[in-house]
């Protein structure tokens, strides 16, 4: 019941007190959430889950501890509110750590359209049907789909409750639902799989399960026949996953944790042009319907647009309380937060923003050079932006799509990557909290054969 998570809220906050803690916050999360899985049309997975959790964070002085609790009973919380001020007075003292310092109110916030009605009706049935109709498609697009790693449907609903000894109390609900199909393909003995899925806050807007099903398909049939290529140093198109995934590297690069701990291939390049003047990120909380928006971080602060890259220079590194206190920099209301952790520093929907160019302009603007469609292992070093993975993809002849590559490695390093974008395409991905569309990196090292 909300009423009485809220009850049990307030009553934390008032335990600590008579315990002597100096600030505390405490975060809730109540949910339900459904997962099914279907392989060659059974049922193999049936999961149904309704969680009630609370964490706990309490300051003596700069001294700090967390806990967390499922058991929300009067006399469980009262002893978490003694343990964890007990906990706080014999850990180390942290000057940096405490609650936002003179935050302003959160304000009217937007509606963000962050939860669905439909998504929380929505049956094992109905999702099990759905699962089955995505594999289906797959299996029927093609006499080559011989297999299927099986198809998934998932669902979730939740409320999250924020609130400090600061006299900040927020809450919001969440939905989230996501299909998916993973089919094989075969042909004269090679074997091939490839996956699509969707993933939206609203039941409405997911993709059809038949398209799920054929675009999967799609991707499987077009990898077989894949072949190495010679070493060479050439164009490299990423398509928007693999574009999203390198964006995810930025994300990591201009976190303030990164920043204060010397982790970072972008250190003190505030101000500094670190790509082309058409490339602009932002990490932008508000965003309608995104994936990543909340009306509040994981402290309290209101959410906000965070203009990171602008005009390819960058602008700002992302901070929580800790690490802008670190910084001597303010926060970005950038703070992430789990129920039994503190907070650290998240992006919300990080968002480099599209082009003019089709994805098709790129390819054609390649005489000679590689498509990536697979990443492949963690060659990434986050402090030198050092870059070698593994990957797959499509070879690209004449500005065109000629044959499917594989057990290629690409390489380079990261600072010169973003330096070398050459075009951004307008088919930016929607599916994620982290996305991109395709991006075209004017040289890297293609190393096969």
């Amino acid at each position: 019941m909300p009423e009485r998570l809220d009850e049990a809220v307030d009553f934390l906050l008032q335990e600590v007190r008579r315990h002597g803690a100096d600030a505390a916050d405490v975060v809730a999360v109540e949910g339900d959430s459904l997962e099914v899985g279907v392989r060659l049309g059974e049922v193999e997975k049936l999961k149904q889950a309704r969680e009630k959790r609370l964490g706990l964070r309490v300051f003596v002085g700069t001294r700090s501890a967390l806990t967390s609790t499922a058991d929300i009973s009067n006399d469980s919380l009262a002893r978490l509110a003694e343990d964890t001020c007990t906990l706080a007075r014999v850990t180390a003292a942290d000057p940096c750590a405490g609650l936002p310092e003179d935050a302003p109110p959160l304000g009217d916030v937007p509606d963000l359209a962050l939860y669905d009605d439909s998504v929380a009706d929505l049956t094992a049935e109905e999702a099990i049907d759905w699962a089955r109709r995505a594999e289906g498609a797959a299996r029927e697009a093609d006499a080559r789909i011989t297999n299927s790693d099986g198809s998934e449907c998932s669902a979730a609903t939740a409320r999250i409750l924020y609130a400090s000894s600061a006299g900040f109390s927020g809450s919001y609900r969440t939905s989230s639902v996501s299909l998916s199909a993973v089919p094989i393909a075969s042909h004269e003995g090679a074997m091939q799989r490839d996956f699509w899925y969707s993933a939206r806050r609203r039941l409405a807007d997911l993709e059809a399960p038949e398209a799920i099903g054929a675009r999967a398909a799609q991707r499987a049939l077009r990898r077989l026949g894949g072949r190495q290529v010679e070493t060479c140093e050439v164009p490299v198109i990423f398509d928007p996953e693999m574009a999203s995934g390198l964006l995810r590297h930025l994300a990591a690069a201009i976190s303030g944790n990164a920043r204060y701990q010397g982790t970072s291939f972008l250190l003190d390049r505030i101000g500094e042009r670190i790509a082309p003047e058409f490339v602009t990120v932002v990490d932008d909380g508000r965003m309608v319907g995104g994936l990543g928006s909340k009306p509040f971080d994981g402290e309290g602060l209101a959410t906000r647009r965070n203009v990171v890259v602008e005009a390819g220079e960058l602008q700002s590194y992302l901070c929580d309380c800790y690490a802008a206190r670190k910084l001597g920099r303010t926060s970005t209301a950038s703070a992430g937060r789990s129920v039994g952790g503190p907070p650290r520093v998240t992006t919300t929907n990080f968002v480099m923003e599209p082009g003019d160019a089709s994805p098709e302009d790129l390819i054609r603007s390649v005489p000679r050079g590689l498509y990536v469609t697979e990443l492949i292992g963690f060659g990434v070093n986050p402090t030198t932006g050092d870059y070698s993975r593994g990957a797959a993809g499509i070879w690209i002849e004449d500005g065109e799509l000629a044959y499917p590559v594989e057990e290629i490695t690409i390489a380079g390093n990261l600072r010169t990557m973003f330096a070398g974008i050459e075009a951004v395409a307008n088919d930016l991905d929607l599916r994620g909290a982290t996305r991109a569309p395709t991006i075209k990196i004017g040289r890297m090292t293609v190393a096969g054969r």
